[in-house]
Parts: structure tokens; C-alpha cells; sequence
């Protein structure tokens, strides 16, 4: 199996400065595929690196924006397709609504865990009706596939509004592992969503719109290990604006994460 790491900078309509992110995410990614490639020393490391690719998508003119839904559709269908691990580096949330759209058109669709503290259905007075990186679920191609939230702290939305897209919703705290291993167990495939505002801002500052009372990164690592399998077949991450980072905190946190997870897919023994 090979991991297709997709660098998809779109940040229009929300959370703008979050398309760095994901380019900071991906050169601190090249970089490290680089040293592995250059030591001579037997690590861990070696389990993985030659098994990775990274794509960047361009976002230079205007006609790259005009088509950024159908430009990242391609892309996201091109990894599932090959059967590869996609890693999809976004930067605002709404710049995953093509990997959504392509999920809710296989047969049949895998399970969505989504790590976020916004349920992404936002449709009060005066709030715009384009898709945006608070509504983005809404505008998805076909129904939705399968979704369950962990880490929401939402405190507007009815309990009618919700069950009419997530097969379950998990605030940050009561956050029912049990119940998340169960479905995830039970789907035919698992593709983790994070958007990174899940984080408490005290764990990850570089966040656009932190929200109080989020999960300590070891938090979000339980929930990944209760579901972990051969059935997880992606990682989307979102949100990241490294110009409110402090120390390089939060992109230590995401390194640190995206080599964990390689290592999980390739290491073997």
C-alpha cells in the first residue's frame, strides 16, 4: 500500500491563513522523508518512507479557484481509487468537501470520524447559504457518508438538527470510546477527518477561532487508537494557521501525528 499525501492549500470562505498550513505541513513532511532517506543508520523510519508520495494542488490564478471543488475531487479520487492511504492536507475545513463528495459516492461509503468542535451544519439567521468552512457538510454532492463527531462543543444546535447527518456526536465531555470503536468496527471502511480547532488552544494555539474547553492531543490519540485498523484508509487535517503558532507547538503536535500514523500503517513485527 502506498500513502498519498494530498496538498490541497484552499482557505477561501473561512479561516483564511490556513492554506500555509498546509504547505508548512507538507515541507516539514519532505524534509523528513529526506533525512530518513539520507540516514545511515537503521530507524523505524525505514518501514514507511520509500511508500510515500506528495501532491501539491496550485492555487496561483483564478481559474485554479473556479475549479477547486472539481480539481480536488479529481485528486481525492485518483488516491481512493489506486486503493492508496490518502493523507489530505487542507487548509481551512471547507477545502475537504471534495474528498466528502467523492466518499458519499462509493459503494458502499466508509465511516467518517470527525474531530472537530463545530458540527459543520451551521444554518442560523443571516448566515450565508454558500458553502463555507461552517456549513460545508451541507453543500456535500450526495448524502453524506456515514459521520460520527468526536470533540464538538456546540451549544446552538437541537438535538433534530444533528441526528439529520451524524450517526452520533460525541462532546468533548462525554466522549464515549466504546460506542465510537463499536461503529467504527462494524463499517466497512474508516477515514479520520480532523479539523484541528478539536485541540484546546492551550495544547494548540495556531488556531484561527479557538473554542474553549477542547481535547489534549493524548485525547484525540486514544480516540485513533480505539478505532485503529486495516480499514482506516485516510487522514484529512484542517484548520492549522501557523502564523498564531507559539514555539512550533501545534506543528510538532501534527508532525508528530503524521509519523505516528505511518508507522502504524507500514511498521510490522
Amino acid at each position: 500500500m502506498r500513502t498519498r499525501v494530498v496538498v490541497f492549500p484552499f482557505d477561501l470562505f473561512g479561516a483564511g491563513g490556513s492554506g500555509a498550513g498546509a504547505e508548512l505541513l507538507a515541507d516539514e513532511l519532505s524534509e523528513i522523508l529526506a533525512d530518513n532517506r539520507r540516514e545511515t543508520v537503521e530507524t523505524r523510519a525505514s518501514a514507511y518512507t520509500d511508500h510515500v508520495r506528495i501532491r501539491r494542488a496550485s492555487f496561483e490564478t483564478v481559474e485554479q479557484y473556479q475549479s477547486w471543488r472539481e480539481q480536488g475531487r479529481k485528486l481525492a479520487r485518483q488516491a481512493l481509487d489506486d486503493g492508496d492511504f490518502l493523507i489530505w492536507l487542507s487548509g481551512n475545513h471547507l477545502g475537504c468537501l471534495p474528498v466528502y463528495d467523492v466518499l458519499s459516492g462509493q459503494q458502499p461509503p466508509p465511516l467518517v470520524v470527525q474531530f472537530d468542535a463545530h458540527l459543520d451544519i451551521h444554518q442560523f439567521a443571516g448566515y450565508s447559504k454558500e458553502p463555507s468552512h461552517g456549513n460545508f457538510l451541507l453543500h456535500c454532492e450526495k448524502p453524506l457518508p456515514p459521520l460520527i463527531n468526536v470533540g464538538h462543543r456546540e451549544l446552538l444546535l437541537t438535538h433534530g438538527a444533528i441526528e439529520q447527518c451524524y450517526l452520533a456526536a460525541h462532546p468533548a465531555w462525554d466522549i464515549r470510546l466504546d460506542a465510537v470503536r463499536r461503529v467504527s468496527e462494524e463499517a466497512t471502511g474508516v477515514v479520520l477527518d480532523l479539523d484541528c480547532d478539536v485541540f484546546d488552544a492551550a495544547f494548540f494555539p495556531a488556531l484561527a477561532r479557538p473554542v474553549p474547553f477542547g481535547l489534549a492531543p493524548q485525547e484525540v490519540l486514544a480516540v485513533i487508537e480505539a478505532i485503529w485498523s486495516r480499514k482506516v484508509r485516510g487522514l484529512l487535517i484542517s484548520e492549522f494557521d501557523p502564523a498564531r503558532d507559539s514555539d512550533d507547538r501545534s506543528l510538532s503536535t501534527l508532525i508528530w501525528l503524521l509519523e505516528y500514523l505511518l508507522l502504524r500503517n507500514y511498521e510490522t513485527g
